[in-house]
């Protein structure tokens, strides 16, 4: 090989070698792997929580909720006591109520117990109860008639903050999951609620449980991509 030929060779080294070196510094990285949440759901029939006030007016002064079985979220239970919600148009019988009592009654139905009471309440999450509609509730030592309080729950996921961390889900953001099954879909504006003893758990009322066929402990996907490349 003659020096005209070894400085041809040369000289073309070179440049592949800058358009390598191109090459790998304008290249897009590799997308992130999707990570995908399973969340158990837990559905939720109509019930009512009670304030101190209203607990003493239904069921005597000084009366406590007897627990009949906790559920899934700490500190929270279902309890023996019932009460008989009645509206304008109708009533429910033996409606649960769910302990421990709150600073506020909250009458949770659906929008067919709304059809039955002849009330028209909002879809809200839970506290959330300005110019909602009031009820009567009925108990074995007196009667309510309460001037708000009854609502829709807006369907929400509980979630531990290192969990929403690794996930990347932040209190108050809505999300979509989806339902695999005969009747699966997605299942939008799903509302995530972070909290230091939450257990994951996907809250729905039994009409949209039973929209997409779903029972309790029942698994929904959320599949989250970190970042996304245009």
């Amino acid at each position: 090989m003659n020096h005209n030929q070894q400085q041809a060779e040369w000289i073309t080294q070179q440049i592949i070698q800058e358009l390598a070196t191109r090459d790998s510094r304008f290249s897009r990285p590799e997308p992130p792997r999707a990570q995908t949440l399973e969340i158990p759901v837990g559905i939720s029939n109509r019930h009512v929580h009670l304030s101190r006030e209203d607990m003493d007016a239904l069921f005597g002064y000084g009366s406590t909720l007897t627990r009949m079985k906790a559920v899934k979220q700490p500190g929270q239970f279902a309890a023996e006591e019932t009460v008989t919600l009645r509206g304008p148009k109708g009533e429910l019988t033996k409606v649960r109520v769910l302990g421990p009592l709150r600073s506020a009654t909250q009458i949770e139905i659906s929008v067919s117990d709304g059809f039955v009471l002849g009330v028209k309440a909002p879809v809200r999450m839970s506290g959330d109860l300005q110019d909602s509609p009031g009820i009567d509730l009925i108990g074995p030592r007196g009667r309510v008639t309460t001037t708000g309080g009854a609502i829709i729950a807006w369907r929400h996921i509980h979630i531990a903050p290192a969990e929403a961390e690794q996930y990347g889900l932040r209190d108050g953001m809505e999300i979509d999951v989806r339902i695999d099954g005969h009747r699966g879909g997605i299942l939008s504006h799903v509302v995530v609620r972070v909290s230091a003893d939450a257990v994951l758990e996907m809250h729905i009322d039994v009409e949209e449980a039973n929209g997409f066929g779903l029972r309790n402990g029942d698994c929904v996907k959320r599949v989250l991509t970190e970042c996304s490349y245009g």
